[in-house]
């Protein structure tokens, strides 16, 4: 038995180098067969010999993620029992009823609805109590269990009970799971009589076709100029993003090239499509979370002078993953590469191969970021994401608006609202009035709202730190009177900040009527990063001006800040 143990072991050892060297990778293959055979001899020792009864699937999992922790983020181990969840990311699609849930008041609610499907058609709203799915009780769970029992394969049924708003009894309703596609285009339209505007939310299969369709029946509308919207896209296949630079720039063009360790992936993408558009003007928006394959297209577009870029720095991931089967129906997903866009310049912000005694990272050194040159000569730089040529400050919500929207205030009265207003007209002409966001300021007068400020925080580490200094006594008056004094000003927080909780009230009742576009729609009326979007496409000098400045540009900001 040992024997034939040992000679499943080195048949092992023997495929793994097989492996390797078709790679041509340097490896000291003593030292993969003597580690192997380590961790062979503890995990069977640890598991015959711990004091309690140890879990051999869960050990190896927590050894294989301590493994990949050490190298980076994006390189995971993903279980059969994990595989649905990774290919929703990877294709968009999943079997279910098209219905979100969340934890609201110690309930499970419907929080979302996506149009279209049997959630929806069954009369399924925003709002419902879910209480039993498939004759299970589900009182007094979280959401994270709840969620997977709504999911399943398509073309089963699924049979819940929901308490409606208003009401205190329960109805059944019979659904069915079916195929849910979400939307890597969950919107687009005219902002205005010549500017189009397209919403990419996510890079999943086929979504470059998407942006095409919604980009063709645009131009059929008139359409000029054109605003992509990247903001808060985690990004995708790279294919993908390559097809979408495509529809932009002539066959031919260089989008990206990949670079690592195996000479397999040293590969070179082109457009090799007839583009929709190449002279329409284009700007590009991004923020802080626009990562990965949406970088391809912002940083490819910016490169070749193809479109202006507005927003905020982007993520700054410029590694590729592969997924590879494993045995048992797992999979690997492990980075393979580094990507390059059309001026040579690498856009990844982190050094994952320099950590320090704590496991954290910091970002590329200012001394190592090298500036690159546009199609026309501009100055751009690698190692820190993808700098905006308008550069925005991002949105930041108050306390009383961030507090009301995690403590479920606009989500409840919304709910509330819906049950005494049958329809709205339109989201263009919905607004609420004085009188109504009095009625809202009133329903919230028993209700928890209290939050606390960056200077109240502030104040109590004043106070701590003052305590143990001995000085807290001699400043006691003028600290309880500084309290009382924010506490006070805090009370006119519901009318010091009415627009913007105006804002977001408005759009969770609008999302009741008109669902996810209906929010879009919504926020579209104050985005104040697309306003910017659309007054630089109406000015066609300082446009083409950011396309062919040759002066040095600004040096990314690049704080030497661990994560």
């Amino acid at each position: 038995m040992q024997s034939s143990v040992n000679k499943k072991r080195y048949i092992l050892v023997f495929a793994i180098v097989g492996v390797l060297s078709l790679g041509f990778i340097k490896t000291d293959l003593f030292e993969v067969s003597k580690n192997l055979d380590i961790f062979n001899n503890l995990y069977r020792v640890l598991n015959e010999s711990y004091v309690d009864e140890t879990k051999p699937g869960q050990l190896m999992k927590t050894a294989i993620d301590g493994m990949l922790e050490s190298l980076d983020p994006y390189t995971n181990y993903i279980t059969e029992n994990d595989l649905e969840d990774f290919m929703i990311m990877t294709t968009g699609e999943y079997g279910g009823v098209g219905a979100r849930v969340g934890d609201v008041d110690g309930k499970i609610m419907i929080y979302d609805i996506y149009e279209g499907f049997s959630a929806q058609r069954n009369g399924v709203i925003a709002g419902d109590e879910i209480v039993e799915i498939n004759g299970q009780n589900v009182k007094g769970k979280k959401s994270d269990d709840v969620s997977p029992l709504l999911k399943g394969q398509a073309g089963s049924p699924l049979k819940i009970k929901v308490i409606h708003p208003g009401q205190t009894s329960p109805v059944e309703i019979n659904l069915m799971r079916e195929e849910i596609k979400l939307k890597p285009v969950p919107y687009s339209g005219m902002i205005d009589n010549k500017t189009g505007y397209i919403k990419l939310i996510q890079f999943t299969e086929n979504c470059s076709v998407m942006v095409k369709d919604a980009l063709t029946k645009l131009k059929e509308r008139n359409c000029k100029s054109l605003i992509l919207d990247m903001r808060g896209n985690p990004g995708g296949l790279m294919l993908e993003a390559v097809n979408i630079v495509n529809l932009f720039v002539d066959k031919g063009r260089e989008v990206v090239s990949t670079k690592g360790k195996v000479s397999d992936w040293d590969k070179t993408y082109i457009s090799v499509n007839p583009p929709v558009d190449t002279i329409m003007p284009l700007v590009v928006l991004i923020d802080e979370n626009s990562a990965s394959a949406a970088e391809i297209v912002a940083g490819a577009l910016q490169d070749l002078d193809r479109a202006a870029i507005v927003g905020q720095r982007s993520f700054g991931k410029g590694l590729v993953q592969q997924t590879r089967d494993l045995t048992y129906n797992a999979k690997l997903k492990v980075t393979v590469a580094k990507y390059y866009i059309p001026s040579g310049r690498c856009i990844q912000a982190l050094d994952y191969t320099h950590k320090d005694e704590d496991g954290r990272v910091e970002k590329v050194p200012d001394s190592l970021i090298t500036a690159f040159k546009t199609k026309s000569g501009r100055i751009v730089y690698d190692g820190a994401g993808i700098m905006p040529d308008v550069i925005m400050e991002p949105q930041k919500l108050n306390h009383i608006t961030l507090t009301l929207i995690n403590k479920n205030h606009f989500f409840n009265y919304a709910t509330q609202y819906v049950l005494n207003h049958g329809k709205i007209n339109s989201v263009k002409d919905f607004q609420l009035n004085d009188q109504e966001y009095a009625s809202f300021v009133e329903y919230l007068k028993d209700k928890d709202v209290s939050y606390k400020t960056d200077s109240e925080r502030a104040l109590e580490e004043l106070k701590k730190q003052s305590e143990e200094e001995s000085y807290y006594q001699n400043i006691k008056s003028d600290y309880d009177a500084l309290v009382a004094k924010m506490q006070a000003d805090k009370k006119d927080d519901l009318s010091k900040f009415k627009s913007e909780i105006k804002q977001y009230l408005e759009e969770e009742i609008i999302s009741r009527y008109f669902y996810m576009n209906g929010r879009i729609e919504h926020n579209m009326k104050t985005d104040m990063e697309l306003k910017a979007a659309q007054e630089l496409l109406s000015n066609d000098g300082k446009y083409k001006g950011i396309l062919t400045l040759k002066e040095k540009a600004t040096r990314p900001f690049n704080p030497r800040k661990k994560f």
